[in-house]
């Protein structure tokens, strides 16, 4: 079986859901659906679409990446300027070489909209089975934008299959004219070894007697980490002995501005993990952490969510996340709107201050993971899910 992968390079997401599949024997293409020559350096066994990539990885390895970097992207926009397609003609280009069984693309604006582009608009005589993943607030929250719409609805109405983490996205897709399959949600990053929870969790103690506080630090058109630190400061009389843990701060400088603020008005010790913050690492400090907070204008399931219910750190997450679908509100965690501090305060005080529910949560949300988001589990399923693909005949 050929699989080409149209999605993000840099991402850990790409690199967790191709890891399921790396044992199957498969033919595995990837092609970057942005040309910005950012790539992991985890896709063992992948085969990577990008011209010059030897030459890349080697300067990489001795420092050199960076200069090749900002020479390509000269040439990218030139390149770009000259002609505006030049990057679907690529991949045109590469799905006619390879004849792949399947395209996934994965998350819409990139991949999507890139494969949506070569199937309508360039001739071919059998395109290939067409699998398409949506991410985060790719419709939920873009879809809602007069100039995305029709560009959603083209994804919709070609992709033969339609794969998300929530129930809510499904419906949506419908709405914007889905036709092929749309399989049942899961998790896009292929879960959680319960092993590995256990001995990440095996040294953390009861959720109640935690004494860390995690924000995830995205800040920007959808991310609002400064109301959780706002919200934080508000409960100044609680977090005084409670150390602060923000992690994923890519944007900077106002997210570090505020949790400067935020240490001196309430006496609270606050870390800011660094760029490059192993997950490992991460994961520990979610089995550290009493609470979780996690604020955006659009998500799926969040991974940060479900690590927090992994790690047994009590999860408050935005009404924008599928957050509902995992936990029960008021019971396993709390769900809040993201943009007023005054609510995200009053959920804070209640996960501070009420031991039973914070305890009770953690073995909750533990069963949970265990249950729906078990690594081996699901990638059984994304196996059998491709198999499916190539059984049943797609849409014309």
């Amino acid at each position: 079986m050929k699989i080409l992968f149209v999605a993000m390079a840099e991402s850990i997401h790409t690199a967790r859901w191709i890891h399921q599949l790396k044992d199957e024997g498969w033919d595995i293409y990837l092609f970057p659906s942005h040309d910005h020559r950012s790539l992991r350096s985890d896709f063992d066994g992948v085969k990577i679409l990008v011209p010059f990539f030897f030459l890349f990885t080697w300067l990489d390895k001795r420092g050199l990446g960076k200069y090749f970097r900002f020479i390509y992207s000269k040439i990218f926009y030139l390149t770009k300027k000259r002609s505006p397609d030049y990057y679907t003609q690529r991949l045109d280009r590469y799905i006619k070489k390879i004849k792949p069984d399947i395209i996934h693309s994965m998350e819409t604006q990139g991949g999507g909209f890139l494969v949506a582009k070569v199937k309508c608009e360039y001739p071919h005589t059998s395109f290939p089975v067409w699998w398409h993943t949506n991410w985060g607030s790719d419709i939920f929250l873009f879809g809602r934008l007069p100039y995305q719409k029709p560009l959603i609805r083209r994804v919709m109405e070609n992709c033969d299959y339609y794969s998300c983490e929530c129930k809510r996205d499904v419906d949506l897709a419908l709405q914007f004219g889905l036709k092929g399959v749309a399989f049942e949600p899961y998790p896009n990053t292929g879960g959680f070894k319960p092993e590995l929870i256990d001995e990440y969790r095996k040294e953390s103690g009861p959720t109640s007697s935690r004494k860390v506080i995690m924000v995830k630090g995205y800040q920007g058109w959808a991310g609002r980490a400064l109301v959780a630190i706002r919200a934080l400061e508000r409960c100044a009389d609680l977090i005084k002995d409670y150390k602060v843990v923000i992690y994923s701060n890519a944007s900077g400088e106002d997210v570090e501005i505020a949790s400067t603020l935020l240490s001196q008005n309430t006496g609270a010790e606050v870390t800011i993990l660094p760029a490059g913050t192993s997950h490992a690492e991460i994961m520990q400090y979610h089995s550290r952490a009493r609470i979780s907070i996690g604020l955006s204008m659009g998500d799926a399931i969040s991974t940060s969510l479900l690590e927090a219910m992994a790690m047994g750190s009590f999860p408050i997450q935005s009404c924008t996340a599928c957050a509902s679908e995992w936990f029960t509100d008021g019971i396993s965690g709390l769900i809040v709107t993201p943009e007023d501090p005054e609510v995200v305060e009053h959920a804070i005080r209640r996960a501070l201050l009420d031991d039973i529910l914070v305890n009770s949560a953690a073995e909750i949300n533990y069963n949970k993971i265990v249950q729906d988001a078990n690594f081996e589990t699901l990638r059984v399923k994304t196996i059998q899910a491709y198999k499916k693909v190539l059984n049943i005949d797609h849409v014309q």
